[in-house]
């Protein structure tokens, strides 16, 4: 039998669905695959192809159900290093937004951001313009904002298991060093690069270091760490939300937009849209049974 090269995974929202076994078996005929493996019971399985189905039948094959569907080649399917942003993709929130809102600032400071996160404006134009409305906002501020940070369900297994299996795990943020620092220390990424907020000790002085790790420096980290590990741009994962994301998405091997702003999910060769970060360990093939958590 000819080896198919493609794989195509489902992954359901089990909060709003299960993969019914009627579910898979239209998706199978439509996209004319072979049997599924079973990936977790209800949230998961592999189907192999000959060729890469195309987006628009699998998501008429699906009827409307909340299913991710991510089309990965055969071979490699595993990565060796993983690029994750952080805001509203490793955690939940916009961590920006949230410190801007003990400024009494939270509107108009995530207007600026959503405009920024959809393309609308320069990133580093739009991080100066923020992070200069909260001078004078004091410090105590971070802490709170950290204290109500939460992890995107699925964070600590995507780090934990593809450490499991050697792979490296970066956290890359045009965010700040105040908050990577303390996610990658809680879920276990080798290592992470942000921005830098300045303070006087007190307070914010309304500026951010220089040079401001942007969509370019999120590219040439993926391509740094990648060479560091010897490895192929095809062994490697990145995922994001943003239009600042775009860059390295497009590069990586594998490139996930989650629950990405609409100009990053129309570009991104992968999505989730309804689920969670497992899914992204599902579109490497691993099973439930085998994620770390």
């Amino acid at each position: 039998m000819r080896a198919m090269a493609y794989i195509l995974t489902l992954v359901a929202d089990l909060s709003a669905t299960t993969l019914r076994p009627a579910l898979i078996d239209r998706v199978r005929g439509a996209v004319q695959g072979q049997a599924p493996i079973v990936l977790s019971d209800g949230e998961a399985v592999d189907m192999s192809c000959g060729t890469a189905p195309e987006r628009a039948v699998i998501e008429q094959a699906l009827e409307g159900e909340r299913v991710d569907a991510i089309v990965t080649r055969s071979r490699g399917r595993r990565k060796g290093l993983l690029v994750a942003d952080m805001d509203s993709t490793i955690v939940t929130s916009e961590t920006l937004d949230e410190l801007a809102a003990y400024a009494g600032l939270g509107e108009q400071i995530a207007a600026i951001t959503k405009r920024s996160m959809n393309g609308e404006i320069d990133f580093a134009t739009a991080l100066r313009e923020r992070v200069g409305m909260l001078r004078g906002l004091r410090l105590d501020a971070l802490e709170q904002t950290w204290a109500a940070t939460e992890l995107t369900p699925g964070a600590r297994e995507l780090v934990a298991t593809m450490r499991a299996h050697n792979a490296t795990t970066a956290l890359v943020s045009g965010g700040f060093t105040f908050f990577t620092g303390r996610v990658a220390a809680q879920i276990g990424f080798d290592v992470h690069h942000a921005n830098t907020l300045l303070e006087d000790g007190v307070a914010l002085t309304g500026a951010v270091g220089e040079p401001i790790l942007d969509r370019s420096s999120k590219l040439t980290i993926l391509r740094e760490l990648a060479a560091a590990r010897g490895l192929q741009m095809t062994a490697t994962l990145a995922v994001g939300d943003g239009a600042n994301d775009l860059d390295m998405l497009r590069e990586a091997g594998l490139g996930v937009a989650f629950h990405a702003k609409p100009i990053v999910a129309a570009e991104a060769k992968a999505r989730v849209d309804y689920g969670n970060l497992r899914a992204l360990l599902f579109a490497q093939g691993y099973k439930a049974s085998d994620f770390v958590t």
